[in-house]
């Protein structure tokens, strides 16, 4: 992503307050533009989109990940303000690893099928960017704890609640009769594990992505959720094309990375001091989770068994990084 003059001013002078709302409105205006063209190159030439911006969050302005939690747009956040400011029905639907890579074939399949859209905008997942940090956000212990229908400490008050890996159609032959609904659907993540093994990656992933949000089935899912409901479809988080990310050459470097991190890109640590490296390696952060350490910008390096081609966890921008669109039908 190519810097403009004023963006990049506010990453270097801006408090965080002014930065990360910029940086959210920047993400979204360039990734939501629609999609023309075969699917992999298309994703990858995104992805790429955005690796000026990680550069500078990395190597200038590291600081501004110490203001993630208190100053970006929280996606959390907005849930409940649509949950407690919306009468009448309304469901939230949350694909798992859903990234802004893939949602202009959200945006365009929604007008292509008679849906209007009331708002689209990128909003900031929890720290670390997993499953477990925005489901505790959200007042749940885990995921799995809304397969029981309802959840006394959940934050989204008075919803009826799923949690789905079934294919499309079961999924809307089965969606429970209430006018308030929360599901979240383990898709895209269940292919994340697949295809980051050695020899996959993010070309691969675009292509069974694109497949599926084209499909009958997958609409047909979208339509049952949306009648007589207003729906917005979210992420928990979004998810790094790790495989594309540039090589430590420094050697001390490559084994502190291996040694600490293994193949994962955040850690759990007591250790809150800050790097011996200048601009850091990685960055120790107090989030609401507790106590950890993130490696800063698309570093990679080699492990046993093998680096993973797709991850998510850490601080990259499209890891931190979800989609959130408000849809009616009309």
């Amino acid at each position: 992503m190519s810097l403009d003059a004023k963006l990049l001013d506010s990453l270097l002078t801006q408090p965080g307050s002014t930065a990360w709302p910029q940086i959210f409105e920047e993400l979204w205006d360039r990734l939501s533009a629609p999609i023309d063209g075969d699917p992999a190159s298309e994703l990858v030439r995104r992805d790429k989109m955005v690796e000026g911006l990680d550069l500078v969050l990395s190597s200038s302005a590291w600081d501004l990940w110490r203001t993630f939690e208190a100053n970006a747009p929280s996606n959390a956040k907005q849930l409940e303000t649509f949950w407690s400011q919306t009468y009448g029905g309304k469901a939230v639907l949350v694909l798992d690893a859903l990234s802004l890579r893939e949602i202009p074939w959200l945006l365009q399949g929604a007008a292509k099928r008679g849906f209007a859209v009331v708002e689209g905008k990128a909003l900031a997942s929890a720290l670390p960017s997993d499953t477990t940090s925005f489901a505790k956000l959200l007042g749940l212990p885990q995921r799995s704890a809304l397969s029981a229908g309802s959840v006394a400490s959940f934050k989204l008050a008075g919803a009826t609640t799923a949690l789905f890996d079934q294919p499309w159609r079961e999924c809307a032959d089965t969606l429970p009769n209430s006018p308030s609904l929360f599901v979240w659907h383990e898709w895209p993540d269940s292919l994340l594990h697949d295809y980051a093994a050695p020899g996959k990656g993010l070309a691969p992933l675009a292509q069974s992505i694109s497949q599926t949000l084209h499909s009958e089935d997958f609409w047909t899912f979208i339509d049952r959720m949306a009648t007589g409901r207003s729906l917005v479809i979210t992420s928990d988080h979004g998810y790094a094309a790790s495989g594309q990310f540039s090589d430590v050459h420094d050697v001390q470097q490559k084994e502190y990375l291996a040694f600490n991190y293994g193949a994962e890109r955040f850690m759990s640590s007591g250790n809150q001091a800050d790097s011996t490296w200048t601009p850091p390696l990685d960055i120790p952060l107090a989030t609401a989770r507790g106590n950890y350490r993130f490696v800063l910008g698309r570093r990679s390096w080699s492990v046993a068994g093998g680096r993973k081609n797709l991850a998510h966890g850490g601080i990259s921008l499209l890891e931190v990084a979800s989609p959130y669109i408000e849809l009616v039908k009309q």
